[in-house]
């Protein structure tokens, strides 16, 4: 039977070290770490995420404020928002929700943030610096999967890794990090033929499809460690919504040796590294 990785637990290691180290440059610069969000739009549930953040930051000592735009704001708007944003010396960190209207492009967009203010590592320029080994930021919810992992204790030097998904921010990020620390990567996704075949000989397997139960006990090797990004909304037969992963952990749990539960894994952890990244904003732009 597994053992359940505690992402709630561990992401509140990780906010105490934060906080400890915000307070500190807090009293050493004589200025906040202060994260700006954008919003374009304001919907009910994109202000609803934002209160988290604001909550999230405020119990670490991180100053937060949210900028809404209009839905119908063009690029042009945008970008001189973000503009303003970099070149504001009392604005550390910058983030910009997603998903955006339509009709604004959010790769061209997230382009323009500052890489070093780039909090949730998507700037091309972070991915690009990944992909070399000398990760500057990168994207939240990739480092809350490594550090799911290495909380473990399970080598990652040499072992036997897939990723099944391909993303940008969740997938191939989690594949390059798994790379850095010397892991031998498979990157499953839409066109893999036979994903068992490759699955099945993981140690280490993560899975970021966004599709619920993808995984079942015969894509997983006895004793493997299984980190499980998705999370998605089920109707029950009796109406009943649930929150679920892409693996069948019911199924996949009496043959893992780790397992993530959704919700409580990698969730509580992404949130944690966003506020880890901000702090890395803070220092790099303190050098």
């Amino acid at each position: 039977m597994a053992q359940w990785i505690d992402g709630a637990a561990l992401a509140q290691q990780v906010r105490e070290t934060v906080k400890q180290r915000v307070a500190e440059m807090t009293r050493q610069l004589h200025r906040p770490v202060y994260l700006t969000a954008v919003l374009v739009g304001g919907t009910a549930a994109g202000e609803l995420y934002a209160q988290r953040q604001r909550d999230a930051c405020k119990a670490v000592g991180i100053e937060y404020e949210l900028i809404t735009l209009p839905h119908d704001a063009d690029k042009e708007m945008v970008s001189r928002r973000i503009k303003q944003l970099n070149e504001d010396a009392a604005v550390t960190g910058i983030m910009l929700h997603l998903p955006l209207p339509e009709h604004l492009n959010a790769t061209e967009l997230q382009y323009q943030i500052n890489p070093v203010k780039d909090v949730e590592g998507v700037n091309p320029a972070n991915i690009g610096y990944v992909v070399y080994g000398q990760t500057l930021i990168a994207p939240c919810t990739a480092l809350a999967a490594i550090e799911l992992i290495k909380s473990t204790g399970v080598p990652i030097r040499g072992a036997e890794a897939v990723v099944v998904g391909a993303s940008q921010i969740a997938g191939r990020p989690i594949a390059l990090l798994l790379s850095e620390q010397m892991a031998t990567v498979t990157l499953c996704h839409i066109a893999t033929r036979d994903l068992a075949a490759h699955t099945r000989r993981a140690e280490i397997l993560v899975v970021a499809v966004g599709k619920p139960n993808l995984i079942t006990a015969d894509h997983v090797k006895e004793g493997a460690l299984v980190i499980d990004v998705g999370i998605n909304r089920i109707t029950l037969p009796d109406g009943t919504k649930k929150t679920v992963g892409d693996v069948d952990f019911a199924a996949v749990e009496p043959k893992a040796a780790y397992i993530t539960p959704v919700p409580g894994g990698v969730g509580p952890m992404t949130v944690a590294m966003l506020l880890r990244n901000t702090l890395r904003s803070a220092e790099l732009l303190s050098r």
